[in-house]
């Protein structure tokens, strides 16, 4: 920019725009940025040597575009300075007409206050102005005022006599000359008003009592009704201009509605006592229905649509009937009755078809916004009171049965049959009974007490059974030791192994559906563990008997006569004529425990025994017996077995067991014939049942090739077989072979050597006992061989194959 240019700015700028400190803060960067862009659009245009020659022309077009840009500055500043001139002007006739203007308010001030004197002077002819206007309008309503007592009390009589339109009427005229004389005479009341605030309280509560009574007056007087909702309403939209509170008759009167409709049904003594909840709610089934009813049909048109009545009514009959439950269940404990028809009553009969689901209720009531009338809190504590006192009971029950069958262990007579022959006792049944129809029953309230008595249901009957298992130790204690010796001890075993064998039959009916399978595992556990306590008691008193027997075992005289073993048999025999009693699958369980014990005793006698043979003819002796006793026992098994199938099917009755010589021993029996044969009785018919087949026709492992049930099997213990066979597992008895192994005594026919055949089992177990041992008759090693001691000389052919 020329300095021309510059000294034209700085004179028409002002003389104070000149200071360094007043320039523009952001004028030298601009120039040093303007310098930068020229230099370098200079050094672009003029870089190479030709571009020189134009120089003059760069110039001239340079020097025309400054001049155009002062020229617009100089406009600028010049239009700046001619604005600034003009506001400047206008500014100081604002100044003088602010100053005339405060000049005007002084005069107008001074006025006022000279005004203020002359008012104060007009101030008593102002008051009695005022008194004269009072004065006037007062003996205008004097005659009216002089009214006021007899209307009040004509108003005060119209609503005693429920004439609630005219004295509320009435009321209003007296209100509007209150209003009247309080607007005359300038806020002053007088003292004949005063009745007005007790008079319209009156009205009110009259009111009140009138639609609490609604569903009374709705049959008898409905015009009462409708005259007291009416005035409720006309009162509702009053409008007063005295200062005193509005009176809400319409909330009043749908208070006084539930208040009434709660009194009638929920009332303090109407609540039920204790016994009476049933009656109660049944009564509640239907007055509360009928009470909906009636307030759809009679009440809902006498008062207006906003009122909603049915829903009115539905809800207010919920929530006095949901606080009525819950301060009867903050009481006294319920009972296992009363929380059941409580339970039963809330979740299925008030929101059933009957009452609130009804479908005559229509859309008006919606009762699909009610509240559950118990909460999950008041559910859980019902279902923990109805499953306490229900498990209080069964128990006094459970143990009232088992004291019944324990008093019955006693009696002199044996214990009753049923119609099939078995031993038999009610006990089982009821007490299935009792928990199965404490199971079903609550199947009618919810999934959640099912399982609750479910639960408890098993967790008693487990009870039940070790309380059980409990008094038979004591009852075989006492009878061993003898404390309380029982006529019928074991007949009273065989009684409650079939007991023990109903219940595992029948404890199925107590799983409902939806519960988990292995639910009865603990109840099974038990059951199996009561199997083998009863089937240990029956083989302890079975060895109390062939105890003194197996004692003489090996001896001379078992060596030289059978009457030994013929004893053990008759025992035996005796022991388990009444096994026919027994059911299967225990019959078979107990039979072959008895065989397995029976074998073991006489194992057990021979292999503690001491017996010297001192020559060739006492060891063939020897062998000799040991077959003998082998088929023998074998025989007896057999016909045991045979004689309680045929029993069954033939209704015989064992009596004895009687060896005959040369042969194998077969049971008589008495029947309708007279003794025979049982052996011949069982195979004269083909129709006849035939026994369980000898274990060489059992596929491997001694289980009979019917199938038979969890259910039928009870205990997990297979059966021996009708005489042999093989056991799972160990078995309840004082002592106990390997398991799978055979445990009974097989003739080998004629009589020839017994050798032991070529069994690891055999050569584990016998082989080192008998090393230096042979019994084959005129063995040159029988002659070598000096005498030896006998300790053990039991052989089974089963055992070695």
């Amino acid at each position: 920019m020329d300095s021309t240019v510059k000294d034209e700015m700085q004179l028409a700028l002002p003389s104070g725009s000149s200071c360094p400190g007043l320039e523009w803060p952001e004028q030298e960067k601009a120039e040093q940025l303007a310098r930068g862009a020229a230099l370098k659009w200079a050094s672009g245009i003029f870089y190479q040597p030709e571009q020189l020659a134009r120089l003059g022309q760069y110039r001239s077009r340079e020097v025309q575009r400054t001049c155009s840009l002062e020229a617009r500055i100089k406009s600028v500043v010049q239009s700046y300075l001619e604005g600034v001139k003009t506001g400047v002007w206008q500014l100081a006739q604002a100044l003088e007409a602010a100053q005339e203007a405060r000049e005007a308010l002084g005069q107008a001030h001074g006025l006022l206050r000279g005004m203020a004197e002359a008012v104060q002077t007009l101030e008593p002819l102002r008051e009695q102005v005022a008194q004269h206007k009072q004065l006037q309008a007062l003996s205008q309503l004097l005659p009216r005022l002089r009214a006021v007592p007899a209307a009040v009390t004509h108003t005060q009589t119209l609503i005693d006599a429920h004439q609630l339109l005219e004295a509320y009427v009435s009321l209003r005229e007296l209100e509007q000359l209150q209003e009247e004389t309080w607007a005359s005479l300038g806020g002053l009341q007088f003292p004949v008003f005063e009745r007005l605030g007790p008079l319209a309280e009156a009205l009110g509560q009259a009111v009140e009592a009138a639609v609490g009574a609604a569903g009374q007056l709705a049959r008898e007087d409905p015009a009462l009704l409708v005259a007291a909702v009416r005035v409720a309403e006309v009162e509702a939209c009053r409008t007063t201009s005295l200062e005193q509170a509005p009176r809400d008759w319409r909330q009043r009167c749908l208070r006084a509605l539930e208040e009434g409709l709660e009194r009638v049904h929920f009332g303090t003594p109407l609540l039920p006592g204790p016994g009476a909840l049933a009656g109660w709610l049944e009564a509640l089934r239907v007055a509360l229905p009928a009470e909906l009813a009636t307030a759809e049909a009679l009440i809902a048109p006498c008062c207006p649509p906003h009122y909603k009545v049915v829903q009115l009514w539905a809800h207010t009959l919920h929530s006095g009937l949901r606080r009525c439950l819950q301060q009867f269940l903050e009481g006294p404990e319920l009972g296992a009755a009363d929380a059941f028809t409580l339970l039963h009553w809330a979740l299925h009969v008030y929101i059933g078809p009957e009452m609130m689901g009804s479908l005559e209720l229509g859309p008006e009531a919606d009762v699909s916004q009610l509240e559950p009338l118990l909460t999950l809190e008041n559910v859980e504590k019902l279902e923990a009171t109805f499953v306490s006192k229900v498990q209080a009971s069964v128990v006094q029950w459970l143990q009232k049965a088992l004291d019944g069958e324990v008093a019955e262990w006693g009696r002199e007579q044996e214990p009753d049959v049923d119609p099939s022959g078995f031993y038999h006792s009610p006990m089982p049944a009821i007490v299935l009974q009792l928990l199965e129809e404490n199971i079903r029953v609550t199947s009618l309230v919810s999934e959640s007490l099912q399982w609750r008595v479910h639960g408890m249901a098993l967790s008693e009957l487990g009870a039940f059974l070790r309380s059980f298992n409990d008094a038979l130790i004591r009852f075989s204690r006492d009878h061993l030791r003898g404390e309380a010796v029982a006529p019928h001890y074991v007949p009273y075993l065989l009684a409650a192994l079939n007991h023990q064998s109903a219940l595992s039959s029948s404890v199925s009916v107590l799983q409902p559906d939806g519960v988990a399978p292995g639910a009865l595992a603990p109840v099974e556990a038990a059951l199996d563990e009561l199997q083998k306590r009863i089937c240990r008691l029956v083989l302890e008193a079975l060895l109390v008997e062939l105890q003194p027997l197996f004692a003489a075992l090996p001896s001379r005289r078992w060596l030289s006569s059978p009457e030994l073993l013929d004893e053990v048999c008759e025992r035996t025999a005796r022991f388990c004529r009444n096994f026919r009693r027994v059911r299967n699958p225990e019959f078979q369980v107990l039979l072959a425990e008895v065989e397995r014990t029976v074998v073991l005793q006489y194992l057990c006698a021979l292999m503690q025994g001491r017996l010297v043979c001192r020559d060739v003819d006492e060891r063939n002796q020897a062998a000799e017996r040991l077959q003998h006793d082998a088929a023998q026992l074998r025989d007896l098994f057999l016909d045991l077995v045979r004689t309680c199938w045929t029993s069954r099917w033939a209704g015989v009755s064992v009596v004895e067991w009687e060896p005959r010589a040369g042969s194998r021993p077969t049971p008589t029996c008495s029947g309708p014939g007279g003794e025979r044969s049982v052996r011949a009785s069982a195979a004269h018919s083909a129709e006849a049942a035939e026994p369980p087949r000898p274990h060489d026709a059992w596929p491997r492992g001694g289980k009979p090739s019917a199938a038979i049930s969890r259910r039928e099997r009870g205990s997990r213990l297979r059966p021996l077989g009708p005489a042999w066979g093989c056991v799972p597992r160990a078995a309840p008895s004082r002592t106990q072979l390997p398991a799978g192994r055979p445990a009974a005594l097989a003739p080998c026919g004629s009589p020839r050597t017994l050798q032991p055949c070529a069994s690891t089992y055999t050569r584990s177990i016998f082989l080192p006992l008998f090393r230096d041992l042979c019994l084959t008759p005129n063995c040159p090693q029988n002659k070598a061989t000096p005498p030896i001691r006998l300790n053990c000389v039991c052989w089974v052919r089963g055992m070695m194959k």
